[in-house]
């Protein structure tokens, strides 16, 4: 039997704990702190509960396929309810846009806006459809070894959409602001803007409308406790506040860890922390990307967060509300082309006791509230107090009632605290954007080049950013093991491959 380290605990590194486990591999999964989750660790106060991380469950489809191949269903482990309405978007105090739970109703609303739109609406989500079936299929679950592995038919006759963008093709079929913006919204879970993301991504726009948006009871953090319990029922050891030093290498091969200073040895790493920092663990020689490359990269945006809780119910809200009543551009050029503080900052809120009872003692409300935000720039606490009153101020508009007086509850997550926690490059929320050239094989590596038996998982590698591609990366590089590591056939035990 072969023993696996694995680094990190967030979804990708339970997702390839629980495929190696049930293929024969000894796994440890070493966790740096008191928790399982990663990025999507819970925070508990005073009866609230909080998601600090993911808080969107979309793609119910690869979750199903994810625990299907462990001979479970979601429901094993938590319920799940499709949300109606999915979220809501303010445009203005009295201009908001409801998506509901049913393309029909959306086109719909479209069509009340924008003569025409319901029906392009239509036509647009067969299209995200089409490319959305193909991605599953015959792209996400490819583990980004060669750029061969787009060359299918399928692929080919698709390959004019990486040559465009999702903001030309909506801005082209769609003239209301607001309808576009709707569109073009889906794109930030991929990590960049409409306008760098290939028009063959508008999938996402399917995820969204064809499929829906759910919510596991308990929140985001519900999935993880799942898959920790299944991972423990497969055999997985878990050393928490375990931080890992340094990973050891003998002639090119890595033969263990170092924890807290101490050796234990191991015949494979398989690494779901931040790529670059994992990377920073080992000697110099046996590194793939230089710092050079990891500054070139387009990251998905970095958040400024802050998790509240209410000694009332907030009334006018939803379970997911997005705000863009200030200036999308400006935001945008922000993150990306010009790293700096936003002046009038867009943000996103959710409030999931809305929804489920379990989140905060009865009567009050648990809210979360994100600002996108560039990576690597310095925290500004002044420019972090000033955004916290905007937020109110918007919110309190929306509301039609005061609410920052019934704040019992406050904690603040910035860029430097994702440094801190999660080792994050230059800060970043959730990996590398998926961009034309940030894509598929052009993504940092599952599988060491330069250092024999070294692994990668997770949103910086392949497929990308987000939990559904965190779970199919977790798969991916499990494959990837079993190819270049595979076990020896027992009788209790058949091949690595066969099982997978």
């Amino acid at each position: 039997m072969k023993k696996v380290a694995l680094i990190g605990s967030g979804f990708s590194s339970l997702s390839a704990a629980c495929y190696l486990a049930k293929a024969g591999y000894d796994v440890t999964v070493f966790e740096k702190n008191g928790s399982i989750g990663g990025r999507a660790q819970q925070l508990v106060k005073d009866g609230f509960k909080f998601d600090m991380g993911p808080s969107w469950y979309w793609m119910p489809d690869v979750f199903e396929r994810f625990f299907a191949d462990f001979d479970k269903t979601s429901t094993d482990f938590y319920s799940l309810e499709k949300l109606a309405p999915a979220y809501e978007i303010y445009f203005g105090t009295d201009d908001k846009f409801t998506v509901d739970d049913s393309l029909e109703a959306i086109a719909e609303r479209f069509e009340a806006i924008e003569k025409g739109a319901g029906a392009k609406l239509m036509k647009f989500i067969e299209q995200a459809k089409e490319n959305y079936e193909i991605a599953i299929h015959d792209l996400v679950y490819k583990p980004g070894e060669s750029l061969t592995e787009l060359v299918k038919l399928k692929t080919i006759k698709k390959i004019h959409q990486f040559a465009s963008t999702i903001s030309k093709d909506v801005r082209s079929q769609f003239k209301d602001d607001r309808l576009r913006k709707v569109l073009e919204f889906p794109a930030l879970f991929l990590g960049a803007k409409a306008s760098k993301t290939p028009s063959f991504y508008n999938f996402m726009n399917y995820a969204d409308f064809g499929m829906g948006t759910w919510y596991p009871k308990g929140g985001m953090y519900s999935v993880v406790q799942g898959m920790f319990q299944l991972a423990i029922s497969l055999g997985v050891d878990f050393k928490f506040y375990a931080s890992v030093d340094m990973i050891s290498v003998n002639e090119g091969t890595v033969d263990g860890i170092f924890v807290h200073g101490e050796y234990i040895p191991f015949d494979l790493v398989v690494s779901g922390a931040d790529y670059a920092h994992t990377e920073s663990l080992m000697p110099e020689q046996y590194r793939q990307y230089s710092k050079s490359y990891w500054n070139s990269k387009t990251y998905a945006p970095s958040s400024l967060l802050f998790y509240l809780g209410f000694d009332k119910k907030i009334p006018n809200m939803t379970h997911h509300s997005l705000f863009f009543d200030a200036d999308f551009e400006k935001h945008a050029q922000a993150i990306y082309d010009r790293p700096s503080y936003p002046k009038d900052p867009l943000f996103y809120a959710s409030f999931p006791s809305i929804n489920d009872e379990t989140i905060a003692p009865e009567g009050k409300e648990a809210g979360v509230i994100l600002i996108p935000l560039a990576p690597g720039m310095n925290d500004d606490q002044v420019m972090i107090d000033s955004y916290f009153d905007q937020v109110m101020d918007r919110l309190e508009a929306q509301c039609g009632t005061s609410i920052r007086d019934s704040i019992v509850f406050k904690k603040q997550f910035t860029i430097s605290d994702f440094v801190k926690e999660y080792n994050s490059y230059k800060g970043n929320a959730y990996g590398m954007a998926n961009t034309l050239f940030q894509t598929a094989a052009l993504r940092p590596k599952l599988k060491s080049k330069k250092l024999e038996g070294m692994f990668f998982t997770g949103q910086l590698t392949v497929p990308g950013p987000g939990v559904p591609p965190s779970l199919i990366s977790g798969k991916l590089v499990a494959d990837l093991v079993a190819k270049y590591h595979p076990l020896k056939k027992t009788k209790r035990n058949y091949s690595i491959a066969a099982s997978l």
